[in-house]
């Protein structure tokens, strides 16, 4: 679980290199069935700015613990990228995407854990 949380923590960082916002970490570990033990939630500005905060996040996440993506789904469209780490998914998303499909209330369940904006 330790190696997890690593993760948890290198994601974070690399969304907050390229000024990710409304950073959501969803906590997993005490629901049964689920795909993953954490889901990353965050978003930026523009498509620009979510593919610098994807490459962000794998350069980070390799440079300092080795773990690359196993999936990276939406990059060509920029509106909602997700990244599969297997015990953690990423999703970044454009402000619009992320208010339509409100992942964060699909886990009512999770303890969500919210990570203050860097100004």
């Amino acid at each position: 679980m330790t190696q997890t949380k690593d993760l948890v923590n290198k994601i974070i960082e690399g969304i907050q290199e390229k000024k990710g916002t409304e950073i959501v970490v969803a906590d997993l570990t005490d629901i049964d069935d689920t795909i993953c033990d954490f889901l990353v939630i965050c978003q930026g500005n523009s498509p620009t700015q979510l593919e610098a905060i994807v490459r962000s996040i794998a350069e980070v996440t390799d440079r300092d613990l080795h773990e690359r993506p196993v999936g990276l789904d939406g990059y060509r469209n920029a509106s909602w990228v997700a990244m599969d780490y297997i015990d953690v998914v990423v999703h970044v998303f454009l402000p619009e995407f992320r208010a339509f499909y409100q992942l964060e209330n699909l886990w009512a369940d999770a303890k969500l854990i919210t990570i203050p904006n860097l100004d």
